[in-house]
C-alpha cells in the first residue's frame, strides 16, 4: 500500500519554522497575486525558504517546486526510526528530488527535517516489496548506497537520470531484501579508519553526485 503524505497548507508564519535569516512585513502596497500569503505580507517572512519564495504561501511554493524537481527518488528504510530520516528528507528537498519513499514503519522522527517535509513529496510504503512493485510501475531502477560485497564506487558509477537511491538505517545497513531487489549497488569512497558514515552524509553526497552528473 502507498499512503500519500497529506501536506497541511496552513498559516506559513508559524513559529516551528523560524531562521537566522528573514525578511519583515512587506514594505508599501502588497501584492496582489494568489501566491502571496497575506499573514506573511502583515508580520515578515522568517521561514528557512529562499529568497524566491518570500511571502508566499505553502501551496504555491509547492506547486512551484513540482515544475523544477529532479527526477531522481530518494528511498529509505524505515525499520528502528532511524532518526537520520528526517535530515534525509531535508537534504532531498535541498536538492530538489523528485519524491522520498519511506519504507516500512510510517511515522519518523521529522525533527531533523526541519519542517522541509512540508514542501517535498513523502510516500510511505508497507514494506520492501510494495516499494518495488511501485518502482517497477514507474520503470525506476533501484540503486542501493551500501558498502557490501559487489558495491561499486560512487566516484566510477555513472546514475541513471532517473532512479531511486535507497538508503539503510544506521549501522546495520541496508535489509537482504532491499539488497537484493537493487539493480546496482554505490559505495562511497572513505579514507580514514571508521567503516562507514552517518546515514544523512551518505545521503547528501548521494544526491549530490546525481546532480553534478546530470546538472553541471
Amino acid at each position: 500500500m502507498i499512503e500519500p503524505a497529506a501536506p497541511t497548507f496552513a498559516v506559513d508564519s508559524s513559529s516551528s519554522e523560524r531562521s537566522t535569516y528573514g525578511v519583515g512585513p512587506w514594505p508599501g502596497e502588497w501584492p496582489s497575486e494568489d501566491r502571496y500569503d497575506a499573514e506573511l505580507l502583515e508580520h515578515g517572512d522568517t521561514r528557512n525558504v529562499i529568497d524566491r519564495y518570500r511571502y508566499w504561501n505553502m501551496a504555491a511554493i509547492v506547486a512551484d517546486l513540482d515544475e523544477h524537481r529532479h527526477p531522481f527518488h530518494v528511498a529509505i528504510e524505515n525499520w528502528q526510526h532511524d532518526m537520520n530520516i528526517g535530515s534525509i528528507v531535508r537534504s532531498a528537498n535541498a536538492f530538489g528530488a523528485d519524491t522520498v519513499h519511506i519504507i516500512g514503519r510510517k511515522r519518523w522522527n521529522k525533527r531533523g527535517a526541519m519542517v522541509t517535509d512540508r514542501y517535498q513529496h513523502v510516500l510511505h510504503h508497507t514494506d520492501v516489496a510494495a516499494f518495488v512493485q511501485w518502482c517497477a510501475a514507474e520503470a525506476l531502477p533501484v540503486i542501493a548506497i551500501d558498502n557490501v560485497p559487489g558495491s561499486v564506487i560512487i566516484e566510477t558509477f555513472s546514475f541513471p537520470e532517473r532512479c531511486v537511491l535507497l538508503f539503510g538505517q544506521e549501522g546495520p545497513g541496508l535489509s537482504e531484501q532491499a539488497i537484493a531487489a537493487a539493480e546496482s549497488i554505490v559505495e562511497i569512497s572513505q579514507f580514514g579508519s571508521t567503516r562507514s558514515i552517518n546515514a544523512s552524509a551518505a545521503a547528501a553526497v548521494t544526491m549530490h553526485s546525481w546532480v553534478v552528473q546530470h546538472r553541471f
